[in-house]
């Protein structure tokens, strides 16, 4: 919708007094205070040791540390709009105000600029993604200086410098170089298990010594198989979202619920490729036990725990028996053993490796004609069913392929699947169980096979009912004798007893216990802990990404490359395109494999100079944000990641409480979307770097706040398309564009919605510390908030009341009295002080803005009454107003006569003997009713209360001719007469 427009604003500020803050006045004082902090590295944070160590003594000696971070921010090329800023605007504030209160406080900002888009704009234009990139890094660098943001300038990064690249790819051979020891619970250097291995202390366990040698009887090919079974980051077979039209794997992120690729909407298969993973699922138990270290608001750790997925329970094996006659046992995992006796079938994921040895050459008698396919129609399978298992299993894995992990798991009361033709033993009753693969089984989770209890499970149900299958009731409510349905509460076990095993009559819990002692005195089963989360899969069949410092020998396997051959830098390319292909089964070519020159190299790794085949393969763009904030501390150190000394200084533990004790950022500031991915895989790599001493905190992020949103409305036309909010107006209730009739949806605030607002336009328009304020002053910080241009005008007549008061709009000379404070200036001021530190303290903006209002209001009367303010209030107005709105608290200090910046002068301290209330209004009460108020002294005695009362005019009025019976006094609340 159109609202004021500049040139009003300049028609405005061409007719005001000739020193009014208007907006032309605001922005020439904003860039010359923006420039005087450039040039004097105003908020140039020192170190205790090292290249920036400048002036520690002087700015930093004696003084808290604070780290305060803000999530780190992709550079696109749309550009900020005014919603991006909202978490800027308030840690700069906070920082600001805790510099102000005597601390060293480190608060910088770099970018996220790996990344997909970058690449998908150098394949549409040539464009080198680096030209792209840099261009939106200074486009956005100049954004967030027009705000005013204090950020350390030396210490900004992108994940795209070589300098910082060259780290990540050192990190990610501390991983590759680490194992987790299960007996410490910690990550150890893979030389120490080597060491173990050799000296027989630890035996060479693994898939990749069958046989059971000796470490000094294995070849190098078997050793380093052994080892990649350990390391924190090793190479797998994963299965993946394949999507051959753009020649790259996919994220599940970006897959949507119909199997398509969010970009272009290609066919996405699910394929089993050799991969990088990091071991995650390792440090499961410890990502879950720390959380009770940091100050985190409670849903996002709930995030975390529901992400990870911790359930307790047992792993039982079924017998089967392959097509070639050996023995085979299905393991599945169950939160519910005490349901075995009613496992009438199971169901293996369509990609389960045992699915091929299990499928048979014929239908067994009794398979029914839904168990062969028949009616489901996605499988184009014949009427009767398929002509056989094998038939049938392949159709329908090419049917489940075609779907995403999300789609399978979406609840819907048809299911799909096909029976593989053989049988297992269900452990408890000895009965045969037909084996069905169905994609509501993901192999990803749990041990990728179920078995299927239909009378008290959902899903199950539904499954049986629609292929015929038994259905045995195995628990009941407490006091009931039968249920109908699915019953999937806790209750008393039915129909559950075999020779040396009853459950019957036992409650849920009693039976768990029995059936899981049964099972491991069986030999069939154990109790466990399992998780739904995964390993992470970390590679990318991308170009602009971090390369990996990996090369391959001629066997296929990695080999680590030194660090004194790092960085590995990204060769030169004129197509960024992955090699793209109709054909599904196509192996993935990333554009990386294109660099013929550069994907092949001779190298010395120890043993002579030999060929090898560089990784192609890049990092996802969560490498670099996992350890961003580390680089901040020493961003130009050539020789550490970090400096010991200065991470210890910024990052370890002190003081007490359970925040104290997690270490890391004091301060973390974001969106609720990074709640578990980003926090997740940054939990991890510092506990990784912790374990292997390298920092000093068990946690990265001891204290998490989650800012809101700024929302804006938004308008589509008739067919849903959404057109430019500033080009729609309302007319008799109705909104139009182009004269017709539109849709208004309120929400989030982007360029796809046709309704983002550039900072840089509010900032030309109303001046940075009005956006700042006006930011700030919408709401408290963690909810979101709706954006009005209209709205930001009674921030800006509040600066301009400021200015008005300390500065005569005429003449531009100061309206200051040198004169004491009168009484009851000095008691609204302190109060202000208290008030606003508090607000200050807790990230409370909105509160504190107000409070400085009131303060401005009672400021203003006082100099309409007296012609001036005194400086004792002007200077502590100014001081509080300074994290807010720093560049006029910085002109407004500069003209009270302080050559020095505001940044840091002592924030103003509370005389708490102002703050005592000298009078208090108490309400009078006259037989239960207020009647009236008086004023009593703060300190008053229930006497001289009763006394002041009593000798009220009003109150006399309305007892008189009456008799006093009782006087009720609560000293400081209240007095009630009771007369009659």
């Amino acid at each position: 919708m159109p609202e004021q427009q500049p040139e009003t604003h300049q028609a405005a500020d061409s007719a005001a007094p000739p020193h009014r803050y208007t907006a032309r006045l605001a922005n020439a004082i904003e860039a010359k205070w923006q420039a005087r902090w450039a040039e004097r590295g105003t908020f140039r944070t020192p170190n205790p040791k090292g290249d920036l160590s400048d002036r520690f003594d002087e700015r930093a000696a004696g003084k808290a540390k604070l780290f305060v971070l803000d999530m780190f921010p992709y550079p696109s090329g749309a550009g900020l709009h005014v919603g991006h800023p909202l978490g800027y605007i308030a840690t700069d504030i906070f920082a600001r105000f805790k510099r102000m209160t005597g601390h060293n406080v480190l608060h910088a900002m770099g970018y996220d600029a790996f990344g997909l888009p970058a690449e998908q704009f150098a394949v549409q234009t040539g464009q080198h993604p680096r030209v792209t990139t840099e261009q939106n890094i200074a486009n956005m660098r100049a954004q967030l200086s027009r705000l005013g943001l204090g950020h350390d300038d030396r210490r900004s990064v992108a994940t795209t410098d070589v300098p910082f690249y060259r780290w990540t790819q050192w990190i990610f051979l501390r991983l590759y170089h680490a194992w987790f020891d299960e007996d410490l619970g910690k990550a150890r250097p893979i030389d120490e298990l080597v060491a173990e291995f050799e000296s027989g202390q630890r035996f060479p366990e693994g898939a990749a010594n069958p046989e059971r040698k000796a470490w000094k009887e294995l070849d190098a090919g078997a050793r380093a198989d052994l080892l990649n079974e350990r390391r924190l980051a090793y190479v797998a077979e994963a299965p993946v979202n394949w999507c051959p039209a753009l020649g790259t794997v996919l994220a599940n992120e970006e897959v949507t619920a119909d199997g398509k690729s969010e970009r272009g909407a290609h066919p996405v298969y699910k394929r089993p490729l050799k991969q990088w993973m990091m071991r995650i699922t390792a440090y499961t138990e410890r990502l879950l036990d720390d959380l009770a270290l940091v100050d985190w608001p409670e849903p996002v750790k709930m995030m975390q725990r529901n992400w990870i997925g911790r359930s307790v329970g047992a792993l039982v094996d079924f017998a089967c028996e392959t097509t070639a006659g050996e023995a085979r046992a299905i393991r599945v995992f169950t939160t519910r053993p005490d349901t075995l006796f009613g496992a009438t079938y199971m169901v293996l994921a369509p990609e389960h490796p045992l699915v091929d040895e299990l499928v048979a050459g014929a239908w067994p008698a009794g398979a029914k004609n839904a168990w062969k396919g028949a009616g489901q129609k996605s499988l184009g399978a014949p009427a009767g069913g398929f002509a056989t298992p094998a038939d049938a299993v392949g159709a329908y894995r090419r049917f489940a392929e075609q779907k995403s992990d999300v789609e399978r798991q979406a609840e819907t009361k048809t299911k799909t699947g096909v029976f593989t033709g053989a049988f297992a033993i269900n452990p408890v009753t000895g009965e045969p169980v037909p084996v069905f693969i169905a994609d509501y089984v993901l192999m990803g989770y749990g041990t990728g096979a179920i078995m299927a209890v239909p009378a008290h499970d959902e899903r199950d149900h539904e499954f049986a009912e629609q292929f015929g299958l038994p259905i045995v009731e195995v628990v009941r409510p407490v006091g009931e004798t039968a249920t109908e349905g699915c019953f999937s509460g806790d209750g008393v076990a039915c129909n559950s007893s075999r020779e040396g095993l009853t459950l019957d009559g036992r409650t849920t819990a009693e039976a768990k216990q029995a059936i899981i002692r049964w099972l491991e005195e069986q030999g069939v089963g154990r109790s466990t802990v399992t998780y739904k989360l995964r390993d992470w899969l970390f590679s990318r069949q991308r170009y602009w990404g971090e390369p990996f410092p990996i090369v391959y020998d001629d066997d296929g396997r990695p080999h680590a490359l030194p660090e004194r051959m790092l960085p590995v830098t990204l060769p030169e390319l004129d197509d960024f395109r992955p090699e793209a292909s109709d054909d599904p089964d196509a192996p993935p070519r990333p554009p990386l494999a294109r660099a013929a020159e550069w994907a092949t190299v001779e190298l010395d790794l120890g043993d002579g100079k030999k060929r090898y085949r560089r990784e192609t393969n890049t990092m996802p763009q969560w490498a670099g944000s996992c350890w961003y904030y580390l680089r901040y501390l020493d961003p130009t150190n050539e020789s550490a990641f970090v400096d010991p000394e200065v991470e210890r200084y910024w990052m370890a533990p002190q003081g007490e409480g359970a925040s104290a004790r997690a270490g890391g950022v004091d301060l973390y500031v974001g969106g609720v979307e990074h709640a578990v991915l980003h926090l997740l895989y940054a939990r991890f790599w510092h506990k990784v770097l912790y374990d292997l001493g390298l920092v000093s905190s068990p946690e990265p992020f001891a204290k998490l706040f989650n800012q809101g949103y700024i929302q804006a409305f938004a308008y589509t036309d008739e067919r849903g398309v959404y057109v430019n909010a500033e080009e729609v107006v309302e007319r008799e209730g109705q909104w139009l564009h182009d004269g017709k009739p539109v849709r208004r949806d309120y929400g989030k605030m982007g360029k796809s919605l046709k309704n983002a607002v550039a900072p840089d336009e509010v900032c030309r328009d109303y001046g940075a510390d009005t956006l700042r304020l006006y930011e700030m002053y919408l709401g408290p910080l963690d909810q979101s908030k709706p954006w009005s241009t209209t709205g930001i005008v009674g921030q800006q007549r509040f600066l301009q009341k400021v200015w008005r008061n300390l500065i005569d709009e005429e003449t531009g000379d100061l309206r200051i009295s040198d004169a004491p404070a009168d009484d009851e200036t000095r008691r609204v001021l302190h109060k202000t002080i208290a008030g606003v530190r508090d607000d200050m303290n807790a990230l409370r903006c909105n509160t504190a803005i107000a409070k400085l209002i009131e303060l401005n209001n009672h400021l203003t009367q006082v100099a309409a009454r007296e012609g001036a303010v005194s400086r004792e209030a002007a200077e502590a107005l100014v001081l509080m107003l300074a994290p807010m709105a720093p560049h006029l608290a910085e002109e407004a200090w500069e003209r009270l006569g302080h050559g020095e910046t505001i940044t840091y002068e002592a924030f103003p301290e509370a005389d708490a003997a102002l703050l005592v209330e000298e009078t208090l209004e108490i309400p009078v009460q006259v037989m239960g009713k207020v009647r009236g108020r008086i004023s009593v002294p703060a300190n008053a005695d229930a006497k001289t209360m009763e006394d002041l009362a009593l000798a009220d005019e009003r109150i006399q009025g309305l007892i008189e001719g009456k008799t006093v019976r009782k006087v009720i006094v609560v000293p400081g609340k209240m007095v009630n007469i009771v007369a009659n």
